[in-house]
C-alpha cells in the first residue's frame, strides 16, 4: 500500500540567466601599453629634458628607428631618417616570429 499522498512543495525557480549581461553596454577602454621607446627611457631612467644628451638612447634610437616608435622631434633633433618603405617588411617579420604564439591560442 502506498502511504499518504506526499505534498509537493514548489521549489524556487532556478532560472538560468541567458545571454550576454553586457549586451548594449559600451566597451570599456583598454589601458594603453607603453611603447618600446617608453620602456627603454624608463630603463635608462631618463626624463624628457635629458633625452637628447643620452648617448645610450641615441644608439638605441639609431638601431631601432625603423622598428619601434621614436618621437619625431627626437628624430629631427638627432637628424635620424626613417625608411618609410620598411614597415611592410617589419610587420611580416614580427608576424612570422610570433606565428607559433598565435597558433597556440587558436588551437586552445
Amino acid at each position: 500500500m502506498i502511504g499518504p499522498m506526499a505534498i509537493r512543495v514548489p521549489l524556487p525557480a532556478l532560472t538560468r540567466k541567458r545571454g550576454n549581461p553586457n549586451w548594449g553596454k559600451p566597451i570599456p577602454f583598454a589601458h594603453a601599453l607603453p611603447t618600446e621607446f617608453e620602456l627603454r627611457v624608463s630603463e635608462l631612467r631618463l626624463t624628457a629634458e635629458i633625452y637628447t644628451s643620452s648617448a645610450a638612447l641615441h644608439n638605441w634610437c639609431e638601431q631601432n628607428k625603423n622598428r619601434c616608435y621614436v618621437p619625431e622631434w627626437l628624430l629631427e633633433e638627432w637628424q635620424i631618417t626613417v625608411d618609410p618603405n620598411i614597415s611592410a617588411v617589419i610587420s611580416t617579420t614580427v608576424a612570422d616570429r610570433h606565428r607559433h604564439t598565435f597558433a597556440r591560442f587558436l588551437v586552445s
